[in-house]
């Protein structure tokens, strides 16, 4: 069974590339387009990893990933952030949040392979 990635990101383009990048890897690919919308796909789909941007509207990246550990279905589940926000600030609340990948925003193809492997090889 292939492994089943969640691209959580309000920019239909960083979707769509991403879904484009991971499918052609072999990954099966579920998207919302914020934080509430995967946490509504979550409870119907297990998923194995989750790649989220933090910069949503309605529930943003931060609170997802909070409310993603407090879920005792997806408390090990490898969580990637991908952002623009570059500031140490940022990035240490998401690792403390829960986070175990930060990838800075623009990125290229490898950055997200190499990240997954990690957690999904």
């Amino acid at each position: 069974m292939k492994p089943k990635i969640l691209v959580v990101d309000d920019s239909v383009t960083i979707r769509k590339f991403i879904t484009i990048t991971l499918k052609v890897k072999g990954f099966d690919i579920i998207c919302a387009s914020d934080g509430m919308e995967a946490l509504e796909l979550l409870p119907n789909d297990k998923v194995d990893l989750i790649i989220t941007d933090l910069n949503m509207p309605n529930i943003d990246g931060f609170n997802l990933i909070e409310r993603i550990r407090s879920n005792e279905n997806y408390q090990n589940t490898p969580i990637i952030v991908m952002s623009n926000l570059s500031d140490s600030e940022d990035i240490e609340r998401a690792m403390q949040l829960g986070a175990n990948s930060y990838i800075i925003k623009p990125f290229d193809q490898k950055n997200i392979i190499n990240e997954i492997d990690k957690y999904l090889s």
